[in-house]
């Protein structure tokens, strides 16, 4: 899938906003995820759960550093995320679902945050990026038989 230039606008200029608070704003959309959906507290039992914990932050931090990282290859999404498909498919078993839901808390975590910035047109594109990089990952990249 590709992005118009108008959606990589939309994407890279908020990313701009979110880059140096990426463990914080992390934390916050993953406290959302388990307040909202508590099935997802599953995948991190060993974790401090606690609001501002750092097991969250640090967390966070990583699921929000992996989004930058995407952000900055829009043009070979398939490629940036391959190491984060096989863990999570491979070694994790994260359930495909789960991503889904922690797109919808990144995307309600963004515009409580950036309400100015989060316009319907950065909403389609942050969904539209969101779900590309969900669908990536739950893919095994490591098993042709999967693509």
């Amino acid at each position: 899938m590709t992005f118009s230039e108008a959606e990589k606008e939309a994407i890279t200029s908020l990313w701009e906003k979110v880059a140096g608070h990426a463990d914080v704003i992390g934390a916050e959309a993953l406290e959302r995820l388990m307040t909202c959906f508590p099935q997802t507290k599953t995948y991190f039992s060993h974790f401090d759960l606690s609001h501002g914990s750092t097991d969250l932050r640090r967390h966070g931090g990583k699921v929000f550093n992996a989004i930058g990282n995407a952000v900055h290859h829009l043009n070979d999404l398939h490629h940036a995320l391959s190491h984060l498909s096989d863990l999570h498919t491979q070694n994790l078993k994260v359930d495909s679902g789960s991503f889904k839901l922690l797109s919808y808390a990144i995307q309600v975590t963004l515009a409580s945050r950036f309400p100015k910035d989060f316009t319907p047109a950065a909403h389609t594109a942050w969904d539209k990026f969101l779900y590309v990089v969900s669908t990536i990952i739950v893919q095994n990249t490591s098993n042709p038989d999967t693509h």
